[in-house]
């Protein structure tokens, strides 16, 4: 109970901030009647309804996971962003194959079977945005392609 009402505290300060902030927005000449401010703020109100409710009907303790359960947490999060910087330098196909291999690798830990997931997830999903929704991706990194 005590982490769902802190968390609810949190969401509660960010929520007031959010909306302080909203009435900050400068309005246009232009802007429709509702005006600019309206959908932030709204966004805003829904949230402290929201903390509210956690602040005061905390559900009760929850069960964390073991501490296993945040190293591969953390193993994910780092191949994620190892993922993003390897990107430019290095294409498409090879990190996304590296990247889903792992993850797959992590979901069930079985080499075989992660290494053709990661293989049919780079391919199929390169064919998907290049081909189908157009996106300009690298195949392979330039200095192999020339």
């Amino acid at each position: 109970m005590p982490s769902d009402r802190i968390f609810g505290l949190v969401v509660l300060c960010v929520a007031l901030a959010f909306i302080a902030s909203a009435f900050q927005i400068q309005t246009s000449f232009l802007a429709d009647p509702v005006g600019s401010k309206t959908f932030p703020v709204m966004i805003g109100i829904v949230a402290a309804i929201c903390a509210l409710n956690l602040i005061l009907r905390p559900d009760p303790d929850p069960q964390w996971p073991a501490r296993r359960t945040f190293g591969a947490l953390a193993v994910a999060v780092a191949v994620l962003v190892a993922y993003a910087y390897a990107l430019k330098p290095f294409g498409f196909l090879l990190p996304t194959f590296v990247a889903a291999a792992v993850l797959s690798y992590q979901i069930s830990p079985r080499p075989a079977p992660a290494l053709m997931a990661g293989a049919g997830l780079s391919a199929g999903l390169f064919v998907l945005f290049k081909y189908a929704l157009g996106l300009g991706l690298v195949a392979l990194p330039l200095a192999l392609i020339g």
